[in-house]
């Protein structure tokens, strides 16, 4: 019997040191990292127009942006802004006053490395704007030069005018801390339509920028401050 009792209790002891080890041994797949994609409502607000608003004379606005990410790559993006901004040239003086609204897309082309969320993007959107344009003093062309020109004070403004345009942008949005991002872009816009004043052209347009004489086209930038609000991580 003694024989016996040995061999069951070293069969005990090898069973109790290889169930210990299995415990305390890691499985091989837990270690290996894992990418965690984040998807929820990104809000935030331009930087540069609140930086023309407090340092630039003649200009006031601001810029509410956001996104939604519904895809690896693709992100729903919205702007919504007001601006008022002044032409003062020689000859010419008036101010233009609006808001506007732009809806469309963006894609993520970076690839990120592990435990980061950045992007180098290009999007699509199209604007909208409603605004007013008072024209507040203008010159007398005349080519004779023994006279001055002579400028014409008067208050005419005209409201309920109505602008749309195409935009293309290319920027990059950089996370500095969990959830907070920087951006910068740089946009470039055609007009689609517009509606205009009377023996007047629209100089400026809220959200389009300015316009020029001989072509369609706009051009513009912008920097701002972003907030993710995750909703879902993957």
């Amino acid at each position: 019997m003694k024989p016996k009792h040995i061999l069951l209790f070293s069969i005990s002891l090898w069973l109790g040191v290889c169930t210990s080890i299995a415990q305390t041994d890691p499985v091989e797949s837990d270690s290996i990292p894992k990418r965690i994609e984040k998807y929820g409502i990104r809000v935030g607000a331009d930087l540069s127009k609140l930086a023309r608003t407090a340092f630039e004379d003649g200009y006031t606005g601001f810029e509410v942006m956001g996104d939604l990410r519904f895809s690896k790559k693709f992100y729903a993006a919205a702007e919504i802004g007001n601006e008022t901004r002044d032409w003062d040239e020689e000859n010419l003086t008036a101010t233009a006053k609006g808001s506007y609204i732009k809806l469309g897309a963006d894609y993520n082309a970076y690839s990120n490395w592990l435990g980061m969320d950045n992007a180098i993007y290009a999007g699509l959107r199209y604007g909208f704007s409603t605004f007013s344009q008072e024209l507040t003093s203008y010159g007398i062309y005349t080519t004779d030069i023994t006279f001055p020109t002579e400028i014409v004070n008067t208050s005419q403004e005209t409201t309920g005018l109505t602008a749309s345009w195409a935009e293309f942008l290319f920027g990059v949005k950089t996370e500095i801390i969990n959830n907070l991002y920087l951006s910068v872009h740089l946009q470039l816009k055609r007009r689609i339509s517009e509606t205009k004043p009377d023996n007047f052209d629209n100089l400026i347009i809220p959200g389009f920028n300015r316009t020029y004489d001989s072509s369609k086209f706009g051009v513009g930038y912008g920097y701002g401050i972003s907030y993710l609000i995750p909703i879902l991580k993957k």
